[in-house]
């Protein structure tokens, strides 16, 4: 079952990261930002907040979309969340 993470932006947009879930592991499967936000880093501060929620749950991901395994690859603080 796909589920959605959805992060408030600027003037009412929203970015958002589907997922799937198996137990305690999270497959992040889709990232999106709307177009006319794109290339100002709101997809760094989408991941940041997704992640750390994630974090705060407890739950492991597996980085599905090239954007998020991306910015996880480019960003280690978060490689402690990889399953």
């Amino acid at each position: 079952m796909e589920k959605l993470f959805t992060v408030v932006l600027e003037s009412g947009h929203e970015a958002k990261v589907t997922y799937s879930q198996q137990g305690m592991t999270l497959h992040l499967e889709y990232s999106e930002v709307p177009e006319a936000l794109r290339g100002k880093g709101y997809g760094s501060a989408m991941m940041e907040a997704v992640l750390h929620a994630i974090e705060q749950e407890g739950f492991k991901v597996v980085p599905v979309c090239s954007y998020i395994k991306h910015y996880m690859d480019t960003h280690k603080d978060w490689a402690h969340l990889r399953a």
